[in-house]
C-alpha cells in the first residue's frame, strides 16, 4: 500500500515527495577522516577515565591536565606498583594522542586544499577547522536549502511541535539529522557563551536567553545559539560575506544617530 501511494503521488505531482540528497563519494571519503578522529577521541577519553578511576580506587590521583597532556611522565609521585599497573594504559593514551594529531593535520590539509569555503565559516570565533569542515561535508551542497533557517531543522535543533486547541507546550528538540554535526555546533555554542567567548551579537542574544531564569535556561540557550550558529554558517557560505560580529549593535547605533 505504501508503494502504491508513493507511485500515485509521483504520477500526480513529484513535488509532493522530497528527493533524497546523496552525499558525493569524495565528501564521504573526507568525512570518514573526521569520523575516525571522533572515534579516536572517544577511545582516549575512555582510557583516561579508566586510568584516573584506577588511581582513585587506591587513594591516589593523577594530576589535573588536558587529555592530550596525559602520559607516562604524569605518573611521577605515584607508588611504584601503581605506576607499573598504569603504564600500559598511559602509553596507549600517548599513542592515541599522536594518532589524533595526525588526523588533525590531515583535516587541516583537506580543508585548506579542497574546501577553501571553510575559511568563510572560520570567521566566526568558536568555529575552527574541524567544525567548519564537518559542516561543509555534511551539508555537501549549499544550495540544497531554500532558506538558511532550514539548517536548524536539518540538524535537529528545532523544538518539536504539538498543538491542541490553544495549548502549545514547549517540547524538546527533534534531534533529527546528523548527530556529529549537531554535537559540533553545540560545542561551538558552548565556546561562544563561555568565559572566553568573544563579544558578538550571537553571544549577547544567547546570554539574554540564559539570564531569563530557570534551572534549564543555560541549556536552552546553548541549543538556541547552536541553531543560530548553523544558520549563520550556511548564510556565510552562500553569500561569501565578511562576518560582522556586532552588526546588529552597529545598526542600532546608526539608527539612533540618524534619529
Amino acid at each position: 500500500m505504501d508503494a502504491q501511494t508513493l507511485a500515485r503521488l509521483a504520477r500526480v505531482d513529484p513535488q509532493l515527495l522530497r528527493p533524497i540528497q546523496h552525499r558525493s563519494e569524495e565528501a564521504q571519503a573526507h568525512l570518514m577522516v573526521i569520523r575516525v578522529r571522533a572515534a579516536l577521541v572517544e577511545t582516549r577519553t575512555s582510557l583516561v577515565n579508566t586510568a584516573r578511576g584506577l588511581a582513585k580506587s587506591v587513594g591516589e590521583r593523577l594530576p589535573k591536565c588536558d587529555a592530550d597532556q596525559l602520559g607516562v611522565e604524569r605518573m611521577e609521585g605515584l607508588p611504584a606498583q601503581l605506576q607499573q599497573a598504569l603504564r600500559p594504559l598511559l602509553e596507549q593514551i600517548e599513542s592515541v594522542t599522536e594518532k589524533i594529531k595526525e588526523s588533525d593535520g590531515r583535516i587541516e590539509q583537506i580543508a585548506g586544499t579542497m574546501y577553501p569555503e571553510t575559511a568563510l565559516l572560520k570567521q566566526v570565533r568558536g568555529v575552527g577547522t574541524l567544525i567548519a569542515l564537518t559542516f561543509v561535508l555534511t551539508i555537501d551542497d549549499r544550495d540544497r536549502f531554500q532558506k538558511s533557517r532550514d539548517v536548524g531543522c536539518y540538524v535537529g535543533l528545532r523544538p518539536k511541535r504539538s498543538e491542541s486547541g490553544e495549548s502549545q507546550p514547549q517540547l524538546r528538540i527533534t534531534k533529527e539529522g546528523d548527530v556529529y554535526l549537531r554535537k559540533m555546533l553545540v560545542q561551538g555554542a558552548q565556546y561562544i557563551l563561555g568565559y572566553r567567548g568573544p563579544d558578538t551579537d550571537l553571544r549577547r542574544w544567547g546570554l539574554g536567553l540564559a539570564s531569563r531564569g530557570g534551572k534549564n535556561a543555560k541549556k536552552r540557550a546553548i541549543v538556541a545559539v547552536a541553531r543560530k550558529l548553523g544558520i549563520l554558517l550556511h548564510r556565510l557560505w552562500v553569500t561569501g560575506e565578511v562576518y560582522e560580529p556586532l552588526r546588529n549593535r552597529q545598526a542600532r547605533q546608526g539608527a539612533g544617530a540618524a534619529a
